[in-house]
């Protein structure tokens, strides 16, 4: 299996920021992520 780029921590974080209600869009340009990696 291949190894993440991003650590457990940076995961959780992104998805703690989606539910405080950041836009999803926003967050991946922050984390330099495409929409459909965040999905």
């Amino acid at each position: 299996m291949r190894k993440s780029k991003f650590t457990e921590t940076q995961i959780v974080s992104m998805i703690k920021e989606a539910e405080a209600g950041i836009p999803v869009p926003e967050i991946c340009r922050k984390h330099g992520i495409g929409q459909s990696t965040f999905y």
